[in-house]
């Protein structure tokens, strides 16, 4: 699929506007005070990597959940009130989303919030939500340690136990390998739990980790490490990490003849994937949460009503699952009758069977949601549907 980064930027610019012209027509007092004295609006928090190395996250996530509140708004609002959506921007940076989610909490009074894409950026966040008791939910931070800080902290995506089981079934049963190495971001927590996670299905499945190397992201060079996977003799290569190191991982395994499969992640999702990579990537295979080539009216709709307002861009999984987060608030807001935060906690906790655009979310009592997921190619320069895979 191709996807305009242009579009993307228009959004997130867009975004910010409207959060502004929001809040000219709020006065002085916080959106939480405004909401629970009797204002026309209830105010809710976004926090996304907007700018940054891992930049088409947010902003891909930021253009679903923008296109989520305007809906909303535009047939009438909830509880009679408009949706007011504050968005702030992480950098991609550790140390950002602890600091955006009190301002948003504390400062601007938003009664949930919403965020992060990368898991790392959600687990410093999340104990401060936990803390001020306002209800967090992330679209896709796929980590199993992210909704495990508190009753407050929620997930509308799979978790990486299912996605590592997923990847390690498709690779020993599609890709008929059977000897495999995996190079890890340390920095990463998603990394790190989604390559734990693959590791112990592949070994019961009867196949062997020959070798497991590591990087730290951002980094620029990884030939020591390939190399050194070149030479444990393994037929596949598992890659569990952001776009922004995988297409550079490519490359250099190319340059250095290495020709067997490559696969990853839903960190893999990113138009920059196919800029990075180059024909390196052609034929490499990752897990995500939905594909726009699906074919169920509720996908087709979406992805129409998304390129409509994003100038012709193709939503990918990040867009889907911010676009679904707002409506799985929007749901819970509805229930409770309330925009107290405490009250939309315990609706959301509630959740079951809600239709989505990523599929059904129902929230377990871990407070993750159970989803299908979808294997994906590079095809020709584009993304490419393969399968469909159900909890």
């Amino acid at each position: 699929m191709s996807v305009s980064i242009l579009g993307r930027l228009l959004g997130v610019t867009m975004g910010i506007t409207a959060g502004a012209l929001l809040l000219s027509g709020c006065g002085d007092g916080g959106g939480g005070s405004s909401a629970s004295s009797g204002g026309n609006v209830i105010p809710i928090g976004e926090y996304a990597s907007l700018t940054g190395k891992e930049a088409t996250f947010g902003q891909s996530s930021h253009s679903g959940t923008l296109l989520a509140v305007e809906e909303i708004n535009a047939a009438g609002g909830v509880l009679g009130k408009k949706l007011e959506l504050k968005t702030e921007d992480t950098q991609s940076k550790a140390g950002e989303p602890a600091t955006v989610v009190r301002k948003l909490i504390t400062r601007d009074g938003v009664v949930a919030v919403l965020g992060e894409v990368a898991s790392s950026r959600s687990l410093e966040a999340a104990p401060i939500a936990q803390q001020l008791k306002v209800p967090m939910i992330s679209p896709s931070s796929t980590n199993p340690k992210v909704t495990e800080v508190g009753d407050f902290i929620f997930r509308v995506c799979f978790i990486d136990p299912f996605q590592g089981t997923v990847m390690a079934n498709f690779a020993w049963n599609t890709l008929k390998v059977r000897k495999v190495a995996v190079l890890t971001d340390v920095k990463s927590d998603y990394s790190l739990g989604l390559a734990q996670f693959f590791v112990e299905r592949f070994k019961q499945l009867g196949g062997q980790i020959v070798a497991e190397q590591s990087f730290s992201g951002g980094d620029k060079d990884f030939k020591a490490q390939l190399t050194a996977i070149k030479a444990s003799g393994p037929d596949g290569l598992f890659v569990p990490a952001y776009y922004t190191d995988v297409g550079l991982i490519a490359r250099q395994a190319k340059e250095l003849g290495i020709n067997f499969p490559l696969f990853g992640g839903d960190g893999w999702e990113s138009p920059k994937l196919i800029e990075i990579g180059g024909e390196a990537i052609e034929g490499k295979f990752y897990s995500t949460h939905y594909s726009p080539e699906d074919p169920s009216q509720s996908v087709r709709d979406f992805v129409t009503r998304f390129k409509a307002r994003f100038k012709g861009e193709v939503p990918d999984a990040m867009a889907a699952l911010g676009y679904d987060s707002v409506m799985v608030l929007v749901d819970a807001i509805k229930r409770a009758g309330s925009a107290e935060p405490a009250k939309i906690r315990d609706a959301l906790a509630q959740t079951k069977d809600f239709e989505g655009v990523t599929g059904k979310t129902t929230i377990d009592a871990q407070r993750n949601a159970s989803k299908a997921a979808v294997i994906i190619t590079v095809k020709n320069g584009q993304f490419a549907f393969v399968e469909k895979v159900n909890p």
